[in-house]
């Protein structure tokens, strides 16, 4: 039986949800490069997603309210806002 790696059945559900709520992502088939400035950031609050579904969904959930966008980084989700860098990680 094929299993479907933990970092990547994380990401799946990501654009999953994402879709589900039309919340516009940025991903590596968009840009050329991203870096993130936390110098610049007053807080960085990191969400660990550690299989409870609840974690993605209160993530995503700030994009949706601040009416912004989500960018990916390699395995992780992004939401800037103002001087906070919201982080979303699969542990």
């Amino acid at each position: 039986m094929l299993t479907i790696p933990k970092r990547e059945l994380f990401i799946k559900r990501v654009y999953e949800i994402v879709n589900e709520l039309k919340i516009p992502l940025i991903d590596e088939r968009v840009y050329d490069k991203v870096t993130f400035s936390g110098s610049a950031a007053i807080a960085k609050v990191v969400f660990k997603f550690e299989e409870d579904e609840s974690v993605i969904r209160g993530f995503l959930g700030l994009a949706e309210y601040f009416h912004t966008v989500v960018i990916k980084s390699k395995d992780q989700f992004f939401i800037p806002h103002a001087n906070i860098l919201f982080q979303l990680i699969s542990s």
